[in-house]
């Protein structure tokens, strides 16, 4: 399944005094199993562009294309466009009402008028794809456990619904480091072992560094890069220039550079670099 965008213009409060042009003239393609990263300032268009994918807004002017169809024309059923592409908003756990947390991820299922059956296995297979342990947690409260628990939980209740896509803005916005490091490793696990296509929107750019396979930089509503995490990040200069930066392995690598360390400065995660200094380090200790 692929996702394509053509010309995509969107502008809220059109014909008005607090009219803004949100994306202009956007043409992406993200395919099948992708792991993408969304990554811009405040402002730059990135959440808008991840409501067009499902059809939460309208564009203006443009084409969305999912799994080849134009889910722009009118007598498209977006609904079963939203069951082929699961959107996780900031913070999905605010979202959480239900009193067990089985209930919680059955509601959407549940919605989709199926068999008890059926619900059941979805409520196990989300479960267990996000790493929590269908009988241990099924009949607690969503409200008991940890951030990245509830987090885990509400993922869950996209995944119930079995999209083929998973977007994700800001995935680890506001929790701790264990936090953080527990859903980006779940994300990873539904890329690589469940083969779903993941759109991340993130500011972190040590997190894109280490998880994507694929960089769309956004400014001004605009696609201003993109490329693999190595062909993104060595635009340092490009990226500063639109307010946004690298990771800090890549900043470091450079610094060594400059000192005239020979060091390669396409690095951009603490396993590159240990691997760059293990070379210089040997390479220093064969001089010496």
């Amino acid at each position: 399944m692929s996702i394509k965008i053509e010309n995509l213009v969107h502008v809220y409060m059109p014909k008005s005094p607090f009219e803004k042009v949100a994306l202009n003239n956007v043409n992406l393609e993200i395919n099948d199993g992708e792991f993408v990263a969304l990554i811009g300032h405040t402002g730059s268009g990135k959440s808008t562009l991840i409501q067009h994918m499902n059809g939460l807004l309208s564009p203006t002017s443009g084409k969305i294309i999912i799994d080849g169809i134009d889910i722009t024309k009118k007598d498209v059923k977006l609904s079963d466009i939203r069951k082929k592409v699961g959107l996780v908003f900031q913070y999905p756990e605010y979202q959480l009402f239900e009193e067990t947390i089985e209930k919680d991820i059955e509601f959407g299922p549940r919605n989709l008028g199926l068999e008890d059956e059926e619900i059941t296995r979805r409520v196990k297979r989300a479960m267990n794809m996000v790493g929590l342990d269908y009988e241990t947690y099924k009949d607690k409260s969503p409200f008991d456990l940890s951030g990245g628990q509830k987090r885990r939980v509400a993922i869950a209740g996209v995944i119930a619904m079995e999209p083929k896509t998973l977007i994700l803005d800001e995935p680890t916005a506001g929790l701790d480091p264990k936090g953080r490091d527990d859903i980006l490793n779940q994300i990873k696990i539904l890329h690589d072992e469940y083969k779903m296509t993941i759109i991340i929107v993130s500011h972190s750019m040590e997190d894109v560094a280490n998880i994507a396979e694929r960089v769309i930089v956004m400014n001004n509503g605009e696609v201003a890069l993109q490329g693999n995490p190595s062909e993104v990040f060595v635009e340092v200069e490009k990226l500063e220039k639109i307010g946004l930066a690298v990771p800090q392995v890549t900043y470091l690598m450079r610094k060594l550079r400059n000192k005239g360390f020979d060091v390669s400065t396409k690095v951009y995660t603490i396993e590159q670099a240990k691997e760059e200094l293990l070379k210089l380090l040997k390479s220093n200790v064969s001089r010496g």
